[in-house]
C-alpha cells in the first residue's frame, strides 16, 4: 500500500526532512501495521538527522521511536490485537529467540535496534512493526499523552530502578530536568519514596520540575550544583545521579556523589569524553553504570502505572507530522519541558 510520511534521503539539518508519499509492505509473519495517532520526538532523532558514526540507514528513512495508533491489519500468526485495537508500539526491536531476549534483557540482544534509528520509525500515517512490539493501551490517554510514554520512561525506569537501585529515603540527583527522560525519572524516583533534586537551566523550567515531584531544584547557570547538592545533603552527597549531558556535567557529578553511590547514564549530549579524576571513584567506591533503553516487559508495568495516574507523560507542546522540520529546531532550542509530540491526521 502507499501511504504519507516524512523521510529523510540524506544526513543534515532539518531541513533534509520531507513529506513524501512511499511504499509500505503488507505485513509479514508475526506482523501488524499500525495507523499512527501520535509519535513523540527523541534527541534521537536528531542524532540520527544529523548522521552517527556507523549508522547506515536505507533510503526513504523514517524517524520515529515512540508511536501509538490503531491496529491496521495484521499478518499471519500475530496474536497481539486484532484491527481496531488501540495499542503502543514498543520502540525496542530485538531478534527475541536469543538467551538475552528469552531471559527478559532484550536490549541486550546482540540484533537490538530502535525504531527510527535501526529501521524506518513512525513518522508516518502507517508502520509495520513486530507483534511482539504490541503492548495495550493505557486507558483513555490522549494519543499525545500517550507517545511521550515509550521511550523515555523505559529509558528512565531503567536508569532509576533496575541500575540505580532506588531505595525510600535516599537522595536522587536528576540533570537536565527539562528533558523527557529526566521529567519521567523525577517521577519514577518519587513513586520509590526517594527524595529528588534536580537540576535547570532556568527559574521557569524549575518551577515545572517542582510541579512533578522534584523536592529541591538547582539551576545550574547561577549556581554550583556540586556545592548545592552538598549543601543539600549535609555535605554528604547524593546516592543515585540520573545524567544523560556527558561533558563536565558527568565529570562534576562524580563530585555530588556521596560514597558508595552510583552514577547512571544514557547518553552525552555534551560530550562524549569527560575529564574524571578516578581516584574520587575508587577511593569514594562510586558506581558509575551505563544505561541503553530497558526491556520490553517493563513496558507492561509502566504503561499499568500510566493507566493508574501514578506516572504522568510531560507534553511541552503537540504539533502535525507535516511540522516534523520545525519541531526539530523547537527541540534543538532546548526551549521545552517534556517532550515535542507530533500528531498525525
Amino acid at each position: 500500500m502507499k501511504t504519507e510520511a516524512v523521510v529523510l534521503r540524506t544526513h543534515g539539518g532539518p531541513e533534509v526532512l520531507a513529506r513524501e508519499t512511499i511504499d509500505l509492505p503488507d505485513p509479514g509473519p508475526r506482523e501488524v501495521r499500525v495507523r499512527v495517532r501520535a509519535v513523540a520526538l527523541n534527541h534521537l532523532d536528531i542524532w540520527v538527522r544529523r548522521g552517527m558514526p556507523n549508522l547506515k540507514l536505507s533510503y526513504p528513512h523514517r524517524l520515529g521511536a515512540d508511536v501509538v495508533g490503531e491496529i491496521d491489519a495484521v499478518g499471519p500468526g500475530a496474536s497481539a490485537a486484532k484491527p481496531g485495537d488501540r495499542v503502543v508500539v514498543s520502540p525496542g526491536v530485538s531478534c527475541g529467540v536469543c538467551q538475552r531476549c528469552l531471559s527478559g534483557q532484550d536490549n541486550l540482544c546482540r540484533q537490538y535496534g530502535i525504531l527510527g534509528e535501526h529501521t524506518s520509525g513512525g513518522y508516518a500515517r502507517h508502520v509495520v512493526i513486530p507483534d511482539a512490539n504490541v503492548l495495550p493501551y493505557p486507558g483513555d490517554l490522549p494519543y499525545a499523552q500517550a507517545a511521550a510514554v515509550p521511550l523515555a520512561f523505559l529509558t528512565a525506569w531503567q536508569m532509576v530502578v533496575d541500575k540505580g537501585g532506588v531505595r525510600p529515603g535516599q537522595t536522587v540527583l536528576v540533570q537536565a530536568a527539562g528533558s523527557g527522560v529526566s521529567s519521567a525519572a523525577i517521577q519514577i524516583a518519587k513513586l520509590h519514596g526517594a527524595r529528588v533534586i534536580a537540576t535547570t537551566g532556568t527559574d521557569a523550567k524549575g518551577e515545572r520540575a517542582r510541579a512533578i515531584g522534584a523536592d529541591e531544584v538547582i539551576n545550574y547557570t547561577s549556581q554550583d550544583f556540586v556545592a548545592e547538592a552538598k549543601k543539600l545533603t549535609a555535605k554528604r552527597g547524593v546516592d543515585l545521579v540520573i545524567e544523560h549531558v556527558g561533558g563536565e556535567v558527568m565529570a562534576k557529578s562524580v563530585l555530588a556523589t556521596a560514597a558508595g553511590g552510583r552514577i547512571v547514564t544514557c547518553g552525552a549530549t555534551a560530550g562524549y569524553e569527560p575529564k574524571i579524576d578516578l581516584r574520587h571513584v575508587f577511593f569514594r567506591q562510586i558506581e558509575i553504570l551505563g544505561s541503553t533503553m530497558g526491556s520490553k516487559g517493563s513496558l507492561f508495568g509502566i504503561l499499568e502505572h500510566v493507566r493508574a495516574g501514578r506516572l504522568r507523560p510531560v507534553v511541552d507542546r503537540v504539533m502535525p507530522l507535516w511540522d516534523a522540520a520545525e519541531a526539530h529546531r523547537v527541540l534543538e532550542s532546548r526551549a521545552v519541558f517534556g517532550k515535542v509530540v507530533l500528531e498525525v491526521d
